[in-house]
């Protein structure tokens, strides 16, 4: 009996056949779920199969079908957001998890370096892809599309003419829940920084201060900054407005890069944190848990909606019409809250 080890060929379909008595067609649809065969007998094929220590060759699988049995995680955030210095940020967290669901589902991740999208996207071999927070005219959109490969958004698109199936992030209601746990501890003139793209975190964030501010009698003041320019940009900008504005007692850096830029702002400028100026962001990620002081950031809960928008794109790449304009929702955004913003502890 052929086996796999050291100095021997791998068993093949046809040792499998003649071991279990049947055809190499009968092997080949029992082993991968297809025709109409006996369910006795494909336990049986199954069987002889690991015993051989018989694995498929996945390669030429998938040339017969035509597929790459493979999707891309692309985006065109700056490195400085989608990364940073530790390569451990939200785009990582969020590539983890699609990672994990994919291959449940038999799918391997191709990881797109942020930078790298727009190029990258034109020679990987993959079915489709998810696209992370896509900004307007979006390079990694663009060039899925020009390819006609399927695509998903993680994060509401905002490009108007976008009508393709994502799951929301709730950019709105987190700047909401931020604005709402400064003002419960005291805030009376809290800023908002944001990137200066389109995407849909800063739109809606944009959007909600606006309300908030009308609704509490609050001055809207807001600044934005290149996000690729990362801590320093959030440093300018937040010094800026301190110089500004002298009355602001909170900072709501959505961009986590522009939070830890923020801290610093608000030090040299002679002030204390949080019992001068609270400082906040929107991501709870390393950048936030090992800032001096910790930040106050919201879970996102990006596991389960990368793995959502994996189900997504799994839908759409094997045309399930109900896939077709879904937006997708995970559970609610919440506030963990750190001593860059709990007034009456030692996070200064």
């Amino acid at each position: 009996m052929p086996t796999s080890g050291a100095g021997q060929r791998p068993p093949t379909i046809a040792d499998v056949a003649r071991v279990a008595g049947v055809s190499r067609t009968t092997v080949s649809h029992a082993l991968n779920g297809i025709g109409k065969v006996d369910p006795r007998t494909r336990e049986r094929i199954r069987q002889v199969a690991g015993e051989l220590g018989y694995r498929p060759n996945l390669r030429a699988q998938r040339l017969r079908r035509g597929q790459a049995k493979a999707i891309a995680l692309a985006s065109s955030m700056p490195f400085a957001v989608a990364g940073g210095p530790s390569r451990l940020g939200f785009y990582m967290e969020v590539a983890a998890a699609a990672a994990e669901s994919a291959l449940v589902h038999d799918y391997a991740l191709v990881l797109v370096p942020p930078v790298q999208s727009g190029s990258a996207l034109y020679s990987v071999d993959i079915d489709g892809a998810i696209v992370v927070e896509p900004d307007v005219d979006d390079v990694a959109v663009a060039t899925l599309k020009e390819r006609g490969l399927p695509y998903v958004a993680l994060g509401r698109p905002v490009s108007p003419d976008e009508d393709v199936p994502y799951v929301d992030l709730r950019g709105g209601l987190v700047a909401e829940l931020l604005l709402a746990h400064v003002r419960e501890q005291g805030a009376r003139q809290p800023a908002l920084i944001v990137g200066s793209g389109s995407r849909h975190s800063s739109v809606d964030a944009l959007a909600a201060h606006a309300r908030v501010a009308e609704e509490q009698g609050w001055a809207p003041i807001v600044a934005t900054a290149p996000e690729s320019g990362g801590e320093q940009a959030g440093y300018e900008r937040c010094a800026a407005l301190l110089a500004e504005h002298p009355e602001i007692d909170a900072v709501c850096a959505l961009v986590d890069a522009f939070a830890v830029g923020a801290v610093r702002a608000v030090r040299d400028s002679g002030r204390t944190i949080p019992d001068d100026v609270m400082v906040v962001t929107r991501y709870d990620g390393l950048r936030a848990r090992t800032c001096e002081p910790p930040l106050t950031a919201v879970d996102l809960n990006l596991d389960r909606a990368a793995a959502v928008a994996v189900e997504l794109l799994l839908g759409r790449l094997h045309g399930d019409a109900a896939a077709t304009g879904v937006v997708a929702t995970v559970p609610e955004p919440r506030v963990i809250a750190r001593a860059s913003s709990l007034r009456g502890t030692a996070g200064r």
